[in-house]
């Protein structure tokens, strides 16, 4: 089968956010016994707007409102619980994900 097909892609067209999500989900599943690490995927397209997919090992796919991860995660679960709401606009999304990565990296040494 061709894949751009069971994939949901368009020739013609930028992959949906979804779709990009799915080929992660493939690939974390088919080489799940050498990865180490899940995977966020997030983007916008004209059919469903902004979308959050977390593909953690083992190559499941979760669709979120948000997702964290990595190293620094652990330091802003308070903020991004706090902070986040939904229907935020681009420039509210921009800031809140600026100011989480800067809380991040503040205080985690692999950053």
């Amino acid at each position: 089968a061709d894949s751009r097909t069971t994939t949901g892609a368009y020739i013609a067209g930028p992959p949906l956010v979804h779709t990009a999500a799915n080929l992660f989900k493939e690939m974390c599943y088919r080489y799940r016994e050498d990865l180490m690490a899940g995977i966020i995927v997030a983007g916008w397209d004209k059919r469903k707007g902004g979308q959050v997919y977390s593909v953690p090992m083992g190559g499941m796919m979760v669709h979120q409102p948000f997702s964290i991860g990595g190293s620094g995660s652990s330091y802003i679960y308070g903020f991004v619980d706090s902070t986040y709401r939904q229907g935020m606009t681009k420039d509210e999304c921009m800031k809140f994900a600026a100011n989480a990565l800067a809380l991040a990296m503040e205080r985690d040494g692999s950053s």
